[in-house]
C-alpha cells in the first residue's frame, strides 16, 4: 500500500499491491503502518460505509463540519467510479480547487481525505460499489452538501461509462438542491483552513 499526495493539501490516492493466482487475488486495501507514516496520524475510524450505484448516479459533494468534521478512505470493490475531492476549507491556496481519482476493481486504486474536503463520485457502470472507511458517525445535523454541477467548481465528470454508453447523471434531490460553492461560503457554512489544521494537529 503506497499513498501519493494529490494537488489538494490533505488528501492522497492510494495504490495496492495484488497478488493473484488461478483462483483469483488478494491485496491489503489498508494497512495502518504506511497511512499513518503519509499522513502523520492513524485513522480513526468509527464507522463503514457500502453504497451501490447505477451508472450515471453521481453522489456528492458532501463535507461535514470541522470540528470534528468526517475524514474517508474509499475504494471501489465492484465496477468502477470517477471519485472526486473538492477543497472547501476557506483560506486554502487551492480553494474551490479539485482533484480525482479512478476508483475500479482492476487496478483497485483508494483515495483518502482528511477533515474539511468535499467527496463526491459518478458511477461509470452499473452496481458499482463503493466501500468508505469514516473517522466519525454520521450526524445529519453536522452533513452538508455543495452542488457538485457548480460551474465555478467546474468538475469534469465524465458523460460516457466505462464501457463507452452515454451517462446520464442522477442526483438525489438533496444533491440537485445544494448550494453553489459562493452561496455555502456566503452562509459561513464552509469550514476554514485554520479550523480543519487546528484538528488535524491534535490526532
Amino acid at each position: 500500500m503506497e499513498l501519493t499526495p494529490l494537488s489538494i493539501e490533505g488528501a492522497w490516492s492510494v495504490s495496492t499491491k495484488h497478488f493473484g493466482d488461478d483462483r483469483g487475488i488478494f491485496l491489503e486495501w489498508f494497512k495502518d503502518g504506511p497511512f499513518s507514516d503519509a499522513t502523520g496520524h492513524g485513522l480513526n475510524l468509527a464507522q463503514a460505509n457500502c453504497s451501490v450505484s447505477a451508472a450515471g448516479v453521481l453522489r456528492g459533494i458532501h463535507y461535514a463540519d470541522v470540528p470534528p468534521g468526517q475524514a474517508k478512505y474509499v475504494t471501489c470493490a465492484r465496477g468502477a467510479v470517477l471519485d472526486v475531492v473538492v477543497d472547501l476549507r476557506v483560506g486554502s491556496p487551492t480553494y474551490g480547487q479539485w482533484d480525482s481519482v479512478l476508483l475500479d476493481d482492476v487496478d483497485r486504486r483508494g483515495i483518502y481525505l482528511s477533515e474539511g474536503l468535499g467527496h463526491g463520485f459518478v458511477s461509470l457502470e452499473d452496481n458499482s460499489t463503493v466501500m468508505y472507511l469514516c473517522s466519525t458517525p454520521y450526524a445529519p445535523e453536522r452533513e452538508h452538501e455543495v452542488n457538485p454541477l457548480d460551474p465555478a467548481i467546474g468538475i469534469d465528470w465524465p458523460t460516457v461509462g466505462r464501457d463507452g454508453t452515454p451517462l446520464t447523471f442522477e442526483l438525489s434531490a438533496k444533491d440537485q438542491a445544494a448550494p453553489t460553492l459562493e452561496q455555502a461560503r456566503a452562509a459561513g457554512a464552509l469550514p476554514t483552513l485554520e479550523q480543519t489544521e487546528a484538528w488535524r494537529s491534535s490526532l
